[in-house]
């Protein structure tokens, strides 16, 4: 049996906690390129970016 790959690691410095982007929130708002996202943390701690 195959052992699943490791995830990619940024040594970029570029990676942002959820919890530093929600600020206990359980969703925000984005904007990008003049639209609006919602970013939003689920019960079972995924997350869902819808437009």
């Amino acid at each position: 049996m195959a052992t699943p790959a490791a995830p990619a690691r940024d040594v970029s410095g570029n990676v942002l906690e959820s919890t530093e982007i929600l600020r206990g929130q359980k969703a925000v708002e984005i904007n990008h390129n003049g639209l609006t996202y919602r970013l939003q943390a689920t019960r079972l701690g995924k997350l869902i970016l819808t437009k």
